[in-house]
């Protein structure tokens, strides 16, 4: 890669009218997480890749990267349709703009959805050039062919150049989607290949700029001091001690939000100063008297017992097929067992740091985002700044989770710079990111089988209960949106027939957000773990008696009168629900670990498998526990099938560190509040994996054609209960409550 950069508005639109051509096509628009909604039918111009008269080709990285690599990835799919050569490519940053159609990160929807249509703005591309180098040569483009950044006339012996050929090029008309001709996958050049990422040099010699990176002309800085419980308010606060601090310069309360929608800051006391440091001491100085709100009842283990109360009785049917009481009464054996899952918080290594510059109408922001034009939207909705006012530049992020889809430290860093009249960059600290996040959802479960003579699973009822990310889009949401009960409720592809579904409500008392596999954490976490308990029942193995319940390969859809199946936006009939697949990695990661193999004393194998995000992926967690209860991971062994593999290398990152997120959820991740307020501060108290806790992780990765899908998030859900069915493997213990702590020594 000859640069990596990226590119402003101005920058762009001079560039373009220089020497070369620019690829524009019109591809379609669709939502970003539900947030910003554009008719099916209506289509927005994007400009993916731009050639110059020298061969540098310019391709455009639409969406932004926390790790991702996806500004490699995407550029990885247009250049081989384009046949450019890898050494001759610059990769920018797109602005926010609806043009280039949805640029959110999440729902490991980026390779997937950005695929055919990036394929067809490198092959509208080569077309176009080799017909440039055809009119050129009076011969008929199809006696011609590109090839590695050139175009050929093999019966004349003629080439040229992609540069040379760029201004001809750029005076032919754009060919409709309908007439490119896209290479096969025989022919393909760097999808499929393990691609080294373009970003990778800058980061590794620390030269690569990550949202906390940003340092702009006049800069202030600034902490906020925010409210211990969500949705209280200042009452009174005195700055005196604070404006002592030397470097201060500023104290003021910034206007905030307290409920739905989610998109505004949540407010407090700012401290402006000329360093970070110095804003920080200067919030540590601050006297400030709250008024605390509604949330200050909030206790977990009251909220933990009243979730427990609720999936115990009826809830709100979601599923059902055949007479779930009636095959329960009819059954030789019954299993019942519940679960729970805490509050969780992303803990990105890299908190949440924005840059804002607010000069009359207009705002420049710089941010590590997920959603830049969400985030656009909501300063819009907050502040209103007309859209096109609006400037949001996509810093690298040190990890997103979910966590930066979320607006609200860029609306902050706005609130400021409009106040003080000078751009401003907010840095959140560890203690802020940690108590004043947005929080995966707790969730208490309770599940039921009823067991045939031959152990054979008869009857299946799931209740679920948990405060929905619907409540923070919207006041007094209580029950779980389709798209959450679709994450390993509702989708349970067994084949038994009698299912009864219900979903319990649930009350939020602190900001839901997307984070990491979402509700299939939950979820697959109960319906995993309760697999190994009806083996258990049934006297079987569990690999075998989880295969078992799969049955024969079908295509899956519970669609019915009571029940409408959520397929992750896709249609079914363009990406079904195929259990011989998710059968299939369960197979391949039991015969890749050695299921059945005899093992030391204290170790044990457990599997789990799930699809999500349109992915299929089997975990079989190798665990060993000593005499004193101390637990280590020797191995994990994951089977995944994400379709058609762009790049393998991150294919493989991607589950190593769905891994070590797994751990960090299952063996420590808890988030609890009394009176409101979060109880962990940083990571003695809120523990991530550190590197004797890390696994060795083996990715076997299914060779397909099928499309691509998700490969960001589906590696975490099968991670703990893959691993709690290995505990009871290894100890007989069976740990139906995470996170694990010291319940192994109980």
């Amino acid at each position: 890669m000859r640069a990596i950069r990226n590119v402003s508005r101005r920058g762009f639109l001079k560039s373009t009218a220089a020497a070369g051509f620019i690829i524009g096509l019109q591809l379609p628009n669709k939502i970003v997480q539900g947030q910003q909604a554009v008719e099916d039918d209506k289509f927005a111009p994007n400009l993916f890749v731009r050639i110059d008269d020298q061969g540098t080709v310019t391709i455009i990285a639409p969406r932004p990267d926390m790790g991702q690599a996806v500004r490699t990835a995407l550029p990885q799919i247009l250049a081989d349709e384009l046949e450019a050569d890898w050494d001759r490519i610059e990769v920018e940053q797109a602005l926010a703009d609806v043009k280039y159609g949805p640029q959110g990160v999440g729902a490991s929807d980026s390779v997937r959805d950005s695929f055919m249509m990036l394929r067809q703005a490198g092959a509208a591309a080569r077309q176009m050039l080799v017909q440039a180098a055809a009119n050129e040569w009076g011969v008929d483009a199809g006696d011609c062919e590109a090839r590695m950044h050139k175009v050929y006339h093999p019966a004349s012996g003629r080439s040229a150049d992609y540069g040379e050929l760029a201004m001809a090029a750029s005076t032919l008309p754009v060919p409709d989607a309908d007439s490119l001709t896209l290479k096969d996958a025989a022919d393909f050049r760097y999808i499929g290949q393990d691609m080294e990422i373009v970003d990778l040099r800058d980061i590794v010699r620390g030269k690569a700029q990550y949202g906390i990176d940003t340092v702009v002309p006049g800069m202030k800085y600034a902490s906020v001091v925010r409210c211990p419980v969500f949705g209280g308010k200042v009452k009174s606060f005195d700055d005196s001690a604070a404006l002592d601090v030397a470097g201060v310069e500023r104290v003021f309360e910034i206007e905030g939000g307290g409920g739905a929608p989610s998109y505004n800051s949540l407010g407090g006391v700012a401290v402006v100063a000329n360093s970070t440091w110095a804003a920080k001491k200067g919030a540590d100085a601050l006297s400030i008297e709250w008024d605390m709100g509604p949330n200050a009842v909030y206790n977990s283990d009251a909220y933990k017992t009243l979730l427990q109360e609720r999936v115990r009785q009826p809830g709100k049917l979601i599923r059902e097929q055949g007479d779930v009481e009636q095959g329960m009464a009819s059954a030789a054996k019954t299993v019942e067992a519940e679960y729970y899952v805490p509050h969780l918080v992303h803990a990105t290594m890299e908190p949440m740091a924005a840059v804002a510059h607010v000069e009359g109408d207009k705002v420049q922001l710089w941010m590590p985002t997920q959603d830049p034009q969400g985030t656009k939207s909501f300063i819009n909705q907050a502040l209103g700044f007309a859209d096109e006012n609006i400037t949001i530049n996509c810093t690298l992020m040190g990890g997103g989770f979910g966590r930066k889809s979320k607006a609200d430290f860029g609306v902050e860093a706005v609130r400021i710079s409009r106040e003080i009249g000078a751009p401003v960059k907010v840095t959140w600290s560890r203690e802020n990111e940690i108590q004043h996040g947005y929080y995966h959802a707790v969730c208490a479960q309770r599940l039921r089988a009823g067991l045939d003579h031959d152990g054979r699973a008869i009857a299946w009822h799931h209740c679920t209960a948990f405060p929905s990310i619907g409540s923070t889009f919207q006041e007094g949401a209580t029950y779980g949106l389709e798209f959450e009960i679709n994450q390993g409720v509702v989708d349970v592809p067994f084949d038994i027939p009698n299912i009864r579904c219900e979903n319990a409500e649930a009350e939020a008392h602190v900001r839901i957000g997307w984070f990491r596999s979402v509700c299939n954490i939950n979820h697959a976490f109960a319906f995993n773990s309760f697999v190994s308990e009806m083996a258990e029942a049934a006297g079987a193995d569990p690999g075998a008696y989880l295969l078992q319940l799969m049955g024969e390969p079908r295509y899956f859809d519970p669609s019915n009168e009571k029940t409408k199946f959520w397929n992750y936006g896709k249609e079914t009939a363009d990406y079904p629900f195929d259990t011989g697949r998710l059968s299939h990695v369960i197979r391949v990661a039991m015969d890749k670990a050695g299921w059945g193999r005899d093992l030391p004393k204290g170790h044990g194998l457990g599997v789990a498998a799930h699809r999500s995000f349109l992915t299929y992926v089997a975990a079989v967690v190798e665990v060993a526990v000593d005499d004193n209860g101390d637990l280590s991971i020797p191995a994990v062994h994951y089977a995944v099938d994400c379709g058609l593999v762009v790049n393998p290398d991150r294919i493989r990152a991607q589950v190593e560190g769905g891994a070590v997120y797994g751990v960090s959820l299952a063996l420590n991740g808890e988030i609890t509040m009394r009176e409101g307020a979060v109880e962990q501060s940083n990571f003695h108290d809120y523990e991530v994996c550190r590197i004797d806790n890390a696994p060795e992780v083996h990715v076997h990765i299914i060779e397909s054609d099928e499309k691509p899908t998700g490969i960001g998030e589906p590696p975490v859900p099968p991670f703990a209960p893959a691993l709690i069915n290995a505990i009871h493997a290894a100890t007989g213990k069976r740990i139906r409550t995470l996170p694990i702590r010291d319940q192994l020594r109980a």
